[in-house]
């Protein structure tokens, strides 16, 4: 068995979330700091079922109106954009927020047409995503950095300013195959879970362990969190009805069963149950994504925070 990874010991909470304009923006900065949440994340696509929009940008504007809350991308499809430009962005974003940012990465691949539209194989884009971590790690250092790469070959040169965060902003990958897994154990700060069972999270985490270790890593704190799709209501089917109607036209396909497996849903008892089993297999930072009705969702937030929350 690989050691043990170094995780953190409290638990913290944050939303997803959408900024359609200043006003919303300012209205969810607002919502998180009176429910004391921890942070507030945004989704990226290309083309998707759903509009949406950048989530760089979004969160800039949402953090202009909250000087305490983290922001993050859950998660960024790094592989559709060439890094030394996305190292430029964030590392402007790391600075405007004060160090407030997170950055979660992934590969994305259940729309195709994404990658079509940006030239980019999608049979490409783990590979991709592993050389573009190290160069986004090199250009942040504030040292003159070249890249030999496959995929972004680039000469020497020096990217000023830096981040705040000292060598930039926790990298968070996204995945769960075993090729996705060791790429965190080998060069990312963290893992943010999606669509996972509790005891595959515990799998993931030995996974990266022994990951690192072969890796020669030493890792002083992993980033363990989990984009949970949650919806309250004191009955469970509603709650299941609520959240199969909304993740099957976001992903156009029937996802009541996964939502039985992997969603919290029913009254808060139920929900707080969820994540303990989650908290018990090492997530420590959950983003909880309401999925039912739009309108309804700053409610339910309201209720996880005055009657979930307490339970844990």
């Amino acid at each position: 068995m690989p050691m043990p990874l170094p995780l953190a010991g409290d638990l913290e909470f944050g939303f997803m979330a959408v900024a359609t304009d200043v006003a919303s923006a300012r209205e969810t900065a607002e919502f998180a700091e009176f429910h004391r949440f921890d942070s507030v994340w945004t989704g990226d696509h290309m083309a998707f079922p759903l509009p949406i929009l950048d989530p760089l940008l979004q969160l800039e504007l949402i953090a202009a109106f909250n000087p305490r809350i983290t922001v993050g991308t859950g998660v960024y499809l790094l592989p559709l954009r060439h890094p030394t430009l996305v190292a430029k962005q964030v590392a402007t974003i790391d600075r405007l927020t004060g160090g407030r940012f997170i950055f979660g990465v992934g590969v994305g691949g259940e729309f195709p047409v994404e990658y079509e539209v940006c030239g980019v194989p999608v049979k490409e884009r783990g590979a991709r995503l592993g050389e573009a971590i190290p160069i986004l790690k090199g250009l942040w250092s504030g040292e003159a950095f070249a890249s030999d790469g496959i995929f972004y070959p680039f000469p020497e040169v020096k990217m000023l300013p830096t981040p705040v965060q000292p060598g930039g902003p926790p990298i968070w990958c996204g995945g769960r195959s075993e090729a996705a897994l060791r790429r965190i154990g080998r060069m990312a700060d963290g893992w943010m879970s999606y669509v996972v069972a509790p005891d595959r999270y515990r799998q993931g985490l030995e996974t990266i362990a022994a990951a690192a270790e072969e890796a020669g890593r030493t890792i002083e704190q992993l980033g363990t969190a989990h984009l949970l799709f949650a919806w309250i209501d004191d009955d469970y089917e509603r709650a299941l009805d609520a959240a199969t109607e909304h993740l099957s036209m976001r992903y156009a396909m029937d996802f009541r069963k996964p939502a039985q497996r992997y969603a919290a849903l029913g009254s808060p008892a139920e929900v707080a149950a969820k994540i303990a089993e989650f908290r018990d297999a090492g997530v420590r930072h959950f983003v909880l994504d309401m999925t039912g009705p739009f309108e309804e969702r700053d409610a339910q937030l309201e209720r996880f925070a005055s009657e979930v929350r307490p339970l844990l």
